[in-house]
């Protein structure tokens, strides 16, 4: 097949597409699209590798990793690890990273990324939030809700694994693929404090970038590059990223496209379940966006994503 779009950042191998995730991958090759799985535990990354394999010989790959939440007891989303007691005993204990498990993972010739690594404090900023609520209304109680060394620990966990995600990608010699949320002053600090063992040309991606145009020079002077998904055909909303200004921000060559599949599709299909087909959507506003033509954008993603995972024709 003819690679002409590229998703940088899926998860067509999560348990919403346990009954059809090889008609939802075929429904991609053969639109022209090659696609990252990427996983965000120990079985979700080692399904990833597995999946990849299934199809050897077309462009599907996999990125391995330890996402933010899953250093913690976190939510548990069925869409991501299923219904059955084995996922919600996970999601209850969190998972501690390990290095040589994730390592033989990465060196396999299909995974082309370490990650889904990085810093998520969404809920902690949630936990503020609420804090300063229930002050301002003269409320005592805080039922239910994290202390102050509860947050502390946990965001010591994540910044934990994440070094060692930092680590491990240094000595594959494979980029980062980086989940940042609420956190990307933290994230930029550690980055920089780690330079010394960033993959000097290729140092990662930065999936589903919602920081601010100043976030994103830091990360471009650190060599990053960036993933937007379907929220670019959103309307403009207040509160979120102003996406038209930071995609034309970006040089061209620092820009992919990503669905995050099963979440967030873009516009005609969003509320619908996301699959890597729909990446289309996506490339066709990052092009009206940047005032290129479709073929122009796809073409400069598809060769920024030969040159960041790897990938040979």
């Amino acid at each position: 097949m003819e690679v002409k779009f590229f998703d940088a950042h899926t998860h067509a191998h999560f348990a919403a597409f346990k009954d059809d995730y090889r008609e939802t991958i075929r429904r991609a090759l053969v639109t022209g699209i090659g696609l990252v799985n990427v996983g965000t535990q120990r079985d979700t990354s080692r399904r990833a590798v597995e999946v990849a394999h299934e199809f050897e010989n077309e462009p599907v790959y996999a990125a391995i990793g330890l996402h933010p939440i899953h250093t913690a007891k976190s939510h548990h989303d069925e869409n991501e690890l299923g219904g059955g007691e084995s996922a919600k005993a996970f999601t209850s204990r969190g998972e501690e990273f390990d290095y040589e498990y994730y390592k033989k993972l990465a060196l396999d010739p299909k995974t082309v990324a370490i990650g889904e690594c990085g810093l998520d404090y969404a809920a902690f900023v949630r936990e503020e939030h609420e804090r300063l609520q229930k002050r301002a209304s003269a409320e005592a109680s805080r039922e239910g809700g994290l202390t102050d060394d509860e947050i502390k620990l946990r965001k010591e966990k994540q910044i934990v694994a994440f070094i060692e995600q930092i680590k491990l990608a240094h000595d594959v010699g494979k980029p980062l693929m980086i989940h940042c949320r609420d956190a990307f002053k933290d994230l930029i600090d550690m980055l920089t404090a780690n330079h010394q063992i960033l993959n000097t040309n290729n140092p990662g991606i930065i999936h589903f970038f919602t920081g601010t145009t100043d976030d994103a020079k830091k990360l471009l002077d650190l060599g990053f590059s960036f993933t937007f998904g379907g929220t670019v055909t959103y309307p403009p909303k207040a509160g979120m990223p102003d996406y038209r200004a930071l995609v034309k921000y970006l040089p061209p060559d620092r820009i992919l496209s990503e669905t995050d599949a099963p979440y967030v599709a873009p516009v005609p299909h969003r509320g619908k379940r996301n699959e890597p087909a729909y990446v289309v959507e996506t490339v066709k506003k990052l092009a009206e966006i940047k005032g290129i033509s479709l073929e122009a954008m796809a073409g400069q993603i598809l060769k920024n994503a030969e040159r960041i995972f790897g990938i040979q024709k």
